[in-house]
């Protein structure tokens, strides 16, 4: 092996181990890795400006078919921005129906319909996880109904452990049925051609038969430690109205309509065109215009951490590529189109997390 070779792959699996051995946060290794690929590998060892250019992919940013493609799937390389653009837009839209309280009103109004009962909060709230994970990432959407259900577990007397761990089971079945539930899903959708219906028509029916498989076993598992030391009626007396969740009513509808807009747009983007990164950005603009007044808290909110894991993951698994560890490859996808190995790397790696 060339001296290129070693040190990618060195980098690499340095940088996987400080992941996996999780004293600090991913994005952190990911960085340091990227930082290293690029200055040492391409620059040092390489020396070769060129391979930082293909890599990084700024190109694609300024290319017509990355943000309209049309029918005909666009081929990337290096950092797919196509994943990172469309995450960092949900994360917009999604911090934007934060601030308007959308989350609380609904895990409130959930344990309303509930009648306040603990077991049926547990299963409707696992189904909410798991549809909430169809168009919104698992780890956001597990963020807002964690604070909730702990909210609503100090007001319900019970542990709020049990419902928080079929939550997690949840998301990530709900995740994996859509091309915008996971970024994996995204990198192999972006990367093949497939689009939302290719994905819903696949893993769609097989996700939500184990979504109701893992409902029936968490409910016959966690029934019984699921007690209530207070009966439930009277707890419903003093458990929160989901009105009082809202920060903002004409925000709170505004924001929702940019919810429904940007779920529409994502299972109509074969037949309109659209790319998933304008999509992303659509959803982004919208919500800064309409919660105009609050643009600073949502960007403070926004996980910043998980966009530049993906950049820094991206570039590593980019340094195994252009020092020629992983050799190319074609996958047929519907139109023909390649997933590299890089991507597919990324895809798999990202799912491990």
């Amino acid at each position: 092996m060339q001296p290129n070779q070693i040190l990618a792959i060195t980098i690499f699996v340095l940088m996987f181990a400080a992941i996996i051995y999780g004293k600090i946060h991913r994005y952190i290794p990911a960085l340091i890795g990227a930082a290293l690929i690029i200055s040492v590998v391409f620059l040092g060892v390489m020396r070769s400006p060129q391979a930082v250019t293909s890599v990084l992919n700024f190109g694609a940013l300024v290319q017509r078919g990355f943000w309209w493609p049309g029918h005909t799937p666009f081929e990337s390389h290096g950092v797919n921005w196509q994943t990172v653009i469309f995450i960092a837009g949900m994360m917009v839209m999604v911090e934007g129906m934060a601030e308007v309280g959308f989350f609380r009103w609904l895990c409130l109004y959930v344990a309303r319909i509930a009648r306040c009962r603990v077991v049926p909060i547990m299963v409707i709230f696992m189904l909410l996880s798991g549809f909430l994970a169809m168009f919104i990432d698992s780890i956001t959407v597990l963020l807002f109904m964690a604070t909730v259900t702990i909210e609503l577990a100090r007001l319900l007397e019970f542990d709020p452990a049990p419902v928080i761990i079929t939550e997690i089971f949840a998301a990530n079945v709900g995740g994996s049925a859509t091309m915008s539930g996971d970024p994996p899903n995204i990198i192999i959708g972006t990367g093949l051609g497939y689009n939302f219906m290719n994905f819903a028509a696949n893993t769609g029916l097989i996700a939500w038969i184990c979504m109701i498989v893992i409902c029936f076993y968490f409910y016959f598992v966690m029934r019984k430690s699921l007690k209530q030391s207070t009966h439930p009626d009277e707890i419903a007396k003093t458990c929160p109205m989901p009105g009082s969740a809202i920060t903002d009513r004409r925000l709170f509808y505004l924001n929702l309509v940019v919810f429904i807009l940007t779920i529409t747009l994502i299972i109509t983007h074969a037949e309109s065109g659209l790319s998933m990164p304008l999509i992303g950005v659509i959803a982004a603009i919208l919500t800064l215009l309409v919660n105009n007044k609050n643009i600073l808290a949502i960007g403070k909110a926004i996980n910043w951490h998980t966009l530049l894991f993906f950049l820094g993951l991206f570039i590593c698994v980019g340094g195994l590529e252009q020092t020629g560890v992983l050799a190319d490859s074609s996958t047929d996808g519907p139109a023909n189109c390649r997933l590299d190995h890089g991507h597919s790397v990324v895809a798999h790696v990202s799912g491990l997390m």
